[in-house]
C-alpha cells in the first residue's frame, strides 16, 4: 500500500512540467522588474516637462501595461489557453462591475478629474472644510495631508459633486484683515498708517497695490478692511506678521481698538451696588447709606 502511494506521488511529481513553470515564473518576475524600470525612466524623462499629476499617471500606466503583457506571456508559457483566460477575465469584470457600482463611479469621476485638472499634486485644496496638500491622485480617490499631518482620503465622486477650493492655483494671494477703531479716531490717519506698514513689510507685494476700505459703522467701532497681496508660499507668515505689526503700530500711535466688556454676576455676593444721585435737600451721607442697607 505504501509503495503504491509513493509510486503515485512520484508519477505526479514527474508529470509536472517544471521547465514551463520556471519559465512562467521568470517571465512574471521579469515583467515586474522591467515595469518598475520603465516607470522610473518615464518619470525622469517627464520631470520638468509635465505636471507631477501627469507624470504619476503615465508612470503607472506604463508599469501596468508591461506587467499585464508579461503576465499574459507567463500564462501562455504555463500552458493556459489565452482564449479561456480572456473569457474568464471578461466575465469576472462584468460581475465586479455590477457588484461595485460605487467604485465604477469613482473611476469615471477620476477620469473627469484627470481631464479637467482642477488641482495637481502639491496643491493645497479645501473640500468640505478639510484643508490639505494633495499627495496622491488615483483612479478611486484623492489623498490629502492636512496641516497637522493627518492622512485624508476623499473619493473622486465627492470631489466632482462638491465645491473644491484650490488655495495654491495662482502664484499670489490677497489677504483681507478686518479691524475696528474707535469713533473718536481719525480714519484717514489709520488708513495711512496701515498702508505704511504694507510698504515696510517684505512679504507684501508692491503690485497689486494694497488698499483700505471703510466697510461699516459698527455698534462700537468704525470697521476698516485692510487688503494686501503676498506670494502663495508666504500666506501664513504674511497674515500673522502683519497682524502683530498692526497691533504694535496702533498701540504706539495711541489709537484705540474698542472691544466689548463683560460683567459677571454670580449671586447676591456680587450684586451690583445701588447708585443714587444727591440733590438739593437730600439727607446726609449717613442717611443715604442707611437707606441703601434697608433696600
Amino acid at each position: 500500500m505504501l509503495e503504491s502511494i509513493q509510486a503515485g506521488a512520484m508519477k505526479v511529481f514527474t508529470d509536472i512540467a517544471w521547465g514551463q513553470w520556471l519559465s512562467s515564473g521568470f517571465l512574471l518576475v521579469l515583467g515586474l522588474f522591467l515595469g518598475s524600470l520603465a516607470g522610473r525612466s518615464v518619470s525622469r524623462f517627464m520631470a520638468g516637462r509635465s505636471s507631477r499629476h501627469h507624470t504619476v499617471m503615465v508612470r503607472r500606466l506604463v508599469f501596468y501595461v508591461i506587467v499585464v503583457l508579461f503576465s499574459i506571456a507567463s500564462l501562455r508559457e504555463a500552458g493556459f489557453s489565452l482564449d479561456v483566460v480572456l473569457g474568464a477575465a471578461g466575465i469576472l469584470t462584468v460581475a465586479i462591475g455590477f457588484a461595485s457600482q460605487t467604485s465604477a463611479s469613482n473611476m469615471i469621476s477620476g477620469l473627469f478629474l484627470l481631464v479637467e485638472k482642477p488641482f495637481e499634486i502639491g496643491d493645497f485644496i479645501e473640500v468640505d472644510a478639510t484643508l490639505g496638500e494633495v499627495i496622491g491622485i488615483d483612479m478611486l480617490s484623492v489623498k490629502l495631508r492636512t496641516a497637522d499631518n493627518l492622512f485624508v482620503r476623499i473619493p473622486n465622486e465627492t470631489l466632482i459633486k462638491t465645491r473644491v477650493i484650490n488655495r495654491s492655483r495662482f502664484p499670489i494671494r490677497r489677504l483681507d484683515l478686518m479691524l475696528g477703531i474707535a469713533y473718536a479716531e481719525d480714519v484717514e490717519r489709520v488708513e495711512a498708517l496701515l498702508l505704511e506698514l504694507a510698504e515696510k513689510d517684505p512679504s507684501c507685494l508692491e503690485e497689486p497695490k494694497p488698499f483700505t476700505l471703510v466697510t461699516a459703522f459698527g455698534p462700537s467701532s468704525v470697521d476698516v478692511q485692510f487688503s494686501f497681496w503676498v506670494p502663495k508660499e508666504r500666506v501664513l507668515e504674511g497674515r500673522s506678521g502683519m497682524m502683530v505689526a498692526i497691533k504694535k503700530a496702533l498701540d504706539h500711535a495711541e489709537i484705540e481698538i474698542p472691544f466689548p466688556h463683560t460683567s459677571v454676576y454670580a449671586g447676591s455676593h456680587s450684586e451690583p451696588f445701588r447708585v443714587q444721585l444727591l440733590g438739593p435737600g437730600t439727607n446726609t451721607e449717613k442717611d443715604l447709606l442707611d437707606a441703601n442697607k434697608d433696600s
